[in-house]
């Protein structure tokens, strides 16, 4: 990959371009429902908002756009946690997933956008059957498997911004209470931020436009994460994973290109 290095600002101009798009109005309303999703099930923001974001604008759009309002909002709950996680178990994991990183980047920049709509669907309903099957893997942590559920990682959330499914199935089924595997997730997502965050800089991926679009997408996102949270999480657990599932397969399902022509 060759780097640029180099983050151009919005101005007043970049955001009344963008508020002069009907379709920014259809992405404030995926960014709320993402983050209504994330907010109720502790999980699948990323799920709704990339193949939809990706659908209105481009993959790149919904790559900058969600790894930003993610930034931002998750990482100041992430260092309280670097005292409670188990670095043996985020450490490996975490340097195998930055291997990954860069493969996923070179093609988030250079498939064509259509491919990569087709990757984050398929991602995305490849993985809600598993999800929702409760499976998890429940074998004894090895070099070798740990190796290659970070490099997977790593490579989907460069190119597609999604990495916790498969590190989610192999944490969830080991030995370790919820608060520690909580911890152990929001310690290695952000870790993955803070790289996405570099090297998105050096690739020159932060312009104008989608910094300005982060905002406006990102405040209906973090509203809708506050209600979730706040209204539902608690009451039902099994019924609201059962919605973010259906939600997130819809999303999956409505940002496929081969609909294109009837949704726009």
């Amino acid at each position: 990959m060759q780097g640029h290095s180099v983050i151009y600002l919005p101005d007043s101009a970049t955001f009344a371009d963008a508020l002069a798009e009907p379709r920014v109005y259809a992405g404030m309303a995926v960014a709320a429902v993402a983050g209504l999703t994330r907010g109720f099930s502790g999980f699948g923001g990323a799920m709704v908002y990339m193949p939809l974001i990706a659908a209105i604008y481009d993959p790149r759009i919904a790559a900058v756009t969600i790894l930003i309002v993610d930034f931002v909002s998750a990482t100041p709950f992430a260092i309280a946690e670097t005292r409670r996680c188990t670095w043996r178990e985020v450490a490996p994991l975490s340097i195998a997933m930055a291997a990954g990183l860069p493969l996923g980047v070179w093609l988030l920049v250079v498939l064509d956008p259509i491919v990569l709509r087709w990757c984050i669907a398929a991602m995305v309903l490849s993985c809600v059957p598993i999800l929702a099957s409760g499976w998890r893997y429940h074998g004894a942590p090895r070099a070798s498997l740990t190796v290659g559920v970070g490099l997977f990682s790593g490579v989907s959330a460069g190119s597609v911004l999604i990495a916790g499914p498969p590190v989610i199935l192999y944490w969830l089924g080991g030995g370790n209470d919820a608060k520690t595997v909580r911890a152990n997730l929001m310690v290695f997502f952000m870790i993955c931020d803070l790289l996405l965050v570099a090297i998105f800089g050096y690739e020159g991926l932060f312009e104008s436009r989608p910094l300005a679009l982060s905002l406006l997408l990102g405040a209906p996102y973090l509203v809708g994460m506050g209600v979730g949270s706040r209204v539902f999480h608690g009451t039902s657990d099994g019924l609201y994973r059962i919605i973010a599932y259906v939600i997130i397969t819809l999303a999956a399902v409505v940002s496929l290109p081969v609909l294109d022509k009837f949704l726009r």
